[in-house]
């Protein structure tokens, strides 16, 4: 099978998808000219043109509107934005139009648009370009929220969100677009709402997504050398949440450690705690590890952010409390 970066799959998922769909278009900062801030639309204003691959003032507010609008006239926007941090701007036109419309319209107006771009910390950005909204968008009902954390998973789910009739908030990351891995030729989707066991394991299950879960991996390597065996699931999507892959995983290694690139408070690992406390609270041997961010913004020297963002010895450390192991 071939293998290509994460910003081709990014750039093949929509290119195919307005191929086969005239009313699909993106817009945004850079994209088109510019081939986008990170090269996830290179070629598309040649194939396409400006009439569909159209770039923006820098106004989140207008042309995420825009597209929230275009929806509503038979239209299926993509909506890039340079960073999440950006969609603070456009966030009124994201939680009061685009996920309130349909049923504030009785269902006359689905709202049929993708809104995806980088999010979390990338490096030496500074505490306003480095903040992860995965939860602030998944607390919105009406709102699909997806993370991916490889080119195979970009490009499938991206197809499915891009034909969804819902609004779907598709969060990347900046230091995963030059990411290699394998993507089939073919056409294929990958349904929203549904987890991957991406390894399997019998003592301990480690729940993650996005590009924090490099670090899950690392940790599982190490602790197979020590004879730990621990299962990862990759949530893929964050809403609606697979907590049933969740459950079936936990009932058979009865530990958890969820490890997340967010603040501590009120985040994803904190519903899936709850979830799982609350329903299979029996099959618990240990109490659940959560590993977030520092409860900080997110600072800018190095020395201090590598000690800010989780790393995998972290994740070793959740392992062996919950196993009650030093």
């Amino acid at each position: 099978m071939r293998v290509i970066q994460f910003r081709e799959a990014i750039c093949e998922a929509m290119s195919e998808e307005m191929r086969l769909d005239e009313t699909v278009y993106l817009m945004g900062e850079e994209v088109a000219e510019y081939n986008g801030a990170y090269k996830a639309s290179k070629g598309m204003l040649d194939e396409f043109g400006d009439k569909r691959v159209i770039d923006t003032p820098i106004s989140e507010a207008g042309f995420s509107g825009i597209g929230v609008g275009s929806t509503m006239t038979g239209n299926r926007p993509i909506i890039e934005y340079m960073t999440f941090n950006f969609a603070l701007v456009g966030i009124d036109q994201i939680i009061n139009n685009a996920a309130k419309i349909r049923q504030m319209s009785g269902g006359q107006f689905p709202c049929p648009i993708v809104f995806r771009g980088p999010t979390g910390s990338a490096g030496q950005l500074g505490a306003t370009h480095s903040q992860a909204f995965e939860s602030w968008y998944a607390n919105c009902p009406g709102l699909k929220v997806i993370v991916p954390s490889n080119p195979y998973d970009a490009k499938g789910l991206l197809k499915s969100a891009i034909r969804d009739n819902d609004p779907v908030i598709f969060m990347e990351s900046e230091q995963m677009y030059g990411d290699k891995g394998e993507v089939p030729e073919e056409e294929y989707l990958i349904p929203i709402g549904k987890a991957e066991v991406k390894i399997k394991g019998k003592d301990v299950t480690i729940v993650s997504f996005g590009k924090i879960l490099k670090e899950a991996i690392k940790a599982i390597n190490q602790l197979k050398k020590e004879g730990i065996e621990a299962e990862l699931i990759d949530l893929r999507t964050i809403r609606p949440l697979d907590i049933d892959t969740i459950i079936e995983s936990v009932k058979k290694t009865n530990r958890l450690v969820i490890l997340e690139e967010s603040w501590p408070y009120g985040n994803i690992s904190t519903e899936i705690s709850y979830q799982i406390q609350n329903q299979i609270f029996d099959y618990l041997d240990a109490p659940i590890e959560k590993i977030n961010t520092a409860d900080t913004p997110t600072p800018y020297s190095p020395v201090l952010l590598s000690e800010w963002i989780p790393n995998s010895q972290d994740v070793i450390k959740a392992v062996k409390k919950v196993l009650y192991r030093k």
